[in-house]
């Protein structure tokens, strides 16, 4: 029998509480709470005694590409396993794979100026020169295609300042190393001394060695690899579109990245230890799965919201996870809910 007060007001309640609104919302918040302390205790349902209840968690893996430009190819799609190492997607690479050829042309322009310059032909050497006016217009056109795309890319807000400021500042310089080239010519028709050109030939393979390895590093980066073998959970891009440099494209979710969450009360705490052996257990899963605890909170939490004091101690919960192992951690999706079994219990 509930006792009310003279002005109709139940007593232990405030006032507010007495309109049939919040009156209702009052009992259904009681009524979560009890349900939330009764799946913590497992004495409230027919599940298997020991078991507590929790839910699989997923660790993504978002494989992005570190500058911007529009997708070539997006090579997968949802749902389907990759292998370490496959090609997820593509950004244009177009100034890429020209630095590579270019860096590829001064490499070889600068050897044979040292194969030349050890013979000694004089025809040879206006060939080289030749070859370094090639290897310039070559540069001056990469220059200016990576200047063009700064540009757009400026204009559209992709890139900073500063980016373009370095675009533009390289297509002068490239201008410039033709007109270089064109006074070499003139020069050529000379007689020169030999020591100080071999010295240059070696520095000029070495820089252009050193700009080759640093356009195949930014080639590479255009385009997505899965760093291991995994599920791809969702792409974020379609061929065509345009992508901000950092933006992931493709989220991947390897099996050693399953994981599952459950709350244990406080008296149950002082039983678990890391790597300490549990059960797992879900629903459509034709066996149980083995796993193992791989963290244990060392913050409590309460559920349902509470005002701490020694009767509600019991209502303090721990946060755990346990992985399940590599071999059965497919078998698990994110949200899914799971039955937890810890050994020993």
């Amino acid at each position: 029998m509930i006792a009310r007060s003279a002005g109709g007001k139940i007593d232990g309640f405030p006032a507010a509480m007495n309109k049939p609104t919040q009156r209702s919302a009052a009992c259904a918040q009681r009524l979560a709470a009890v349900a939330a302390v009764c799946v913590l205790a497992g004495g409230c349902s027919g599940e298997r005694p020991g078991g507590l209840q929790g839910y699989a968690e997923g660790e993504f893996v978002y494989v992005a590409s570190p500058y911007a430009g529009s997708l070539d190819l997006v090579a997968v799609a949802r749902g389907q396993q990759v292998a370490a190492g496959a090609t997820l997607f593509v950004v244009e690479h177009g100034a890429e794979q020209a630095a590579v050829d270019a860096a590829a042309a001064r490499i070889s322009n600068a050897r044979a100026r040292l194969a030349n310059l050890g013979e000694g032909r004089r025809a040879a050497e206006l060939d080289v020169i030749r070859a370094q006016a090639d290897s310039a217009a070559t540069a001056l056109r990469l220059s200016r295609l990576q200047f063009d795309q700064a540009e757009r890319l400026f204009r559209d807000q992709f890139v900073s300042q500063a980016k373009f400021e370095e675009a533009k500042a390289a297509y002068e310089r490239d201008v410039a190393r033709v007109a270089e080239t064109r006074a070499q010519m003139a020069v050529g028709l000379q007689s020169l001394g030999r020591g100080p050109e071999i010295q240059a030939a070696r520095a000029d393979i070495e820089a252009a060695q050193a700009d080759l390895a640093q356009a195949k590093v930014r080639l590479d980066q255009k385009t997505g690899f899965a760093p291991a073998a995994a599920l791809v959970y969702d792409t974020f891009f379609r061929a065509g579109e345009s992508v901000p440099a950092g933006g992931a494209v493709v989220s991947l979710l390897p099996p050693a990245n399953v994981k599952v969450r459950f709350f244990v009360p406080e008296a149950m705490l002082g039983s678990l230890a890391p790597r300490q052996a549990v059960t797992l257990r879900c629903d459509g899963c034709a066996a149980p799965i083995a796993g193992e605890i791989s963290f244990i909170s060392p913050q409590a939490e309460y559920t349902p919201p509470v005002i701490y004091s020694r009767e509600s101690k019991a209502k303090l919960v721990f946060l755990v996870e346990a992985r399940p192992a590599a071999a059965d951690a497919a078998r698990l999706r994110p949200g899914q809910p799971v039955e937890v079994v810890v050994s020993g219990r």
